[in-house]
């Protein structure tokens, strides 16, 4: 922001830009909110020898849009805008991704996320994230997601409930890695976990529509063996 003096600031362009979208988000679309909670071991196990195995450097958020990608594929109504008293579905399943960028907040796809591979996925993350942080986004990486991830897991949070732009269905939320203790066949085990937030439109889908979404992702970040 641009200080003026003490007591007045003026927001930027992108942040005028932001605050529109967002107060048009609250005014036109009358959300629903989940959380859900997914064990994430065996990400963490596979990872590092997976990004060694395919010679690209995987990070969490890779299986975590591939999950979303996934998930999105089996319940198409994700896909959904509401565009004049009717609901439209994109063509593609493209997967956004919140990166915090020097001039404020930007939200590149990754687009058709639900037809590459997890080495795919991480080359192109990798690539818009570049992008992003030198301003070097183009028009086609802005492309209108129809979900998006966004994670504040790196500033300690463990969950939150976000906002999703107009023209998307929803918006993703995820948290930092909690360990719990956990009951497995009668023995206490520590778990590492994290909690993800949906924000869905309910004009386009249901609550329980949307929990479906949720668990069949969950069920993906527990499960990486399906990604």
């Amino acid at each position: 922001m641009n200080q003026e003096d003490g007591k007045r600031i003026v927001p930027t362009r992108i942040q005028k830009l932001i605050a529109q979208r967002m107060l048009t988000s609250k005014q036109t679309q009358p959300c629903f909110y989940l959380t859900a909670k997914a064990q994430i071991d065996k990400i963490i196990e596979i990872r590092r020898p997976l990004s060694k195995q395919l010679g690209v450097r995987i990070s969490f958020n890779d299986f975590i849009i591939r999950a979303m990608a996934l998930a999105v594929e089996q319940n198409p109504m994700m896909k959904g805008i509401f565009k004049d008293d009717c609901i439209e579905l994109h063509d593609d399943i493209n997967i956004g991704l919140a990166v915090a960028a020097p001039k404020g907040l930007v939200v590149p796809a990754v687009k058709k996320a639900d037809e590459k591979s997890l080495a795919e996925i991480a080359k192109q993350t990798t690539e818009l994230i570049d992008k992003a942080k030198n301003n070097k986004l183009t028009l086609e990486d802005l492309q209108v997601p129809c979900t998006t991830l966004t994670s504040l897991g790196m500033f300690g949070i463990d969950s939150f409930l976000p906002i999703p732009s107009p023209g998307q269905c929803s918006i993703v939320s995820m948290g930092k890695i909690i360990e719990q203790p956990i009951v497995i066949d009668g023995k206490i085990e520590c778990k590492k976990f994290v909690e993800f937030g949906l924000a869905a439109d309910s004009r386009i889908i249901s609550p329980d529509y949307g929990a479906k979404f949720l668990m069949d992702m969950v069920s993906f970040v527990a499960n990486p063996d399906k990604l």
